[in-house]
């Protein structure tokens, strides 16, 4: 995903001299190509974040489209102070590119994890925060990037597993992209671990449950009408992300159901509210944090399963003791097996 920035970054800026790209001592391997291309246009600023903001918020008012590259928890709290008052306050045109979304840098430990940045940003006013799975979400998150006046936060992981998402007519990262069609459940995910909410689709189709996969590429505006036509044709929404369970997208989901008069089953998973001080790479710790394929796929079976028993229950107890207490005969009622619970279908 970091290639695919610099590339992307580098094309346009051929034909934009107002790009530029500034780096916190960071993106070695990465950015040398911006580096030689454009020396005059790029700058690495140190390990100096709340500087670097600075320095970018003045070639801003000088009508540059800058961009700001550095490891997501220096590059957004490091700095927040000057990211609110010098960026947001004054719609500055400065682009946030933090890489290693989630748990990317696992072995690194918590310091260099991040799991706060969506919530922290997610309340910075104009701030448009765009969360790609793909290479191909890559390039079109720079694109609007450039394109959009304003700041903007592409929130990228160091490597991508997901097989790419089919490419949109209109190309809009503002988009939900629809990659499975069913209407039994909607999983919605966010950034990477779209590779994880793919295994955990099969495994669902596998189960006789029609799953439709949408891959949420912007959190804020999120598409509210995606999420909405999923409320009303399926039967259950759940969310997966790389973010704590706080302030992420499941956070956004839910805020855009509570507003919405139809009532479906809803459920987030998402990294605990906690800091992660396990050692080990991001697959160890993503499944240490109970968000493996095969530990979601559990979760949800079981979910569906028990919500299936409970309207049963009220189906064949509930709803006829209501009937009697009201003078309407009845049959009388019999209690169903719980342990031979409905098949979702």
């Amino acid at each position: 995903m970091r290639g695919a920035f610099i590339s992307t970054l580098i094309e346009l800026a051929k034909s934009d001299e107002k790009i530029f790209l500034l780096t916190g001592d960071l993106g070695f391997s990465v950015s040398e190509g911006f580096r030689d291309e454009f020396p005059k246009r790029f700058l690495n600023a140190g390990v100096a974040e709340q500087n670097m903001i600075g320095v970018a918020t003045g070639l801003a008012l000088s009508g540059k489209i800058v961009f700001v590259y550095s490891i997501i928890p220096f590059v957004t709290m490091r700095c927040l102070e000057q990211l609110r008052n010098d960026i947001c306050m004054h719609n500055m045109n400065v682009k946030i590119i933090g890489v290693g979304a989630g748990l990317h840098y696992g072995s690194a430990g918590p310091s260099h994890h991040a799991i706060e940045d969506i919530g922290v940003l997610r309340s910075m006013p104009d701030m448009v925060i765009v969360s790609p799975a793909t290479a191909q979400d890559t390039y079109d998150a720079v694109e609007f990037a450039i394109e959009h006046q304003g700041p903007v936060y592409i929130r990228l992981g160091k490597s991508c597993d997901s097989v790419e998402c089919p490419r949109q007519t209109d190309r809009s990262i503002q988009k939900a992209v629809l990659l499975e069609q069913g209407d039994d459940v909607t999983i919605i995910s966010t950034g990477t671990i779209l590779s994880v909410a793919e295994q955990v689709t099969e495994i669902l189709k596998d189960n006789r449950v029609a799953v439709r996969l949408i891959n949420m590429r912007t959190i804020k505006p999120i598409d509210a009408e995606a999420i909405s036509k999923a409320a009303t044709e399926t039967k259950a929404i759940f969310t997966i992300e790389e973010h704590n369970v706080i302030g992420g997208l499941g956070s956004a989901v839910s805020e855009v159901l509570a507003e919405l008069s139809c009532r479906v089953l809803f459920r987030r998973f998402a990294l605990p509210d906690r800091f992660i001080e396990d050692v080990g790479d991001r697959k160890y710790l993503i499944e240490k944090s109970g968000l493996g394929a095969d530990q979601i796929a559990e979760a949800v079976l079981a979910k569906l399963n028990n919500t299936a028993a409970d309207r049963l229950i009220k189906e064949q107890v509930f709803e006829p003791m209501l009937q009697v207490t009201s003078g309407a005969k009845t049959n009388t009622p019999k209690w169903p097996n719980r342990d031979n619970k409905k098949k979702i279908h």
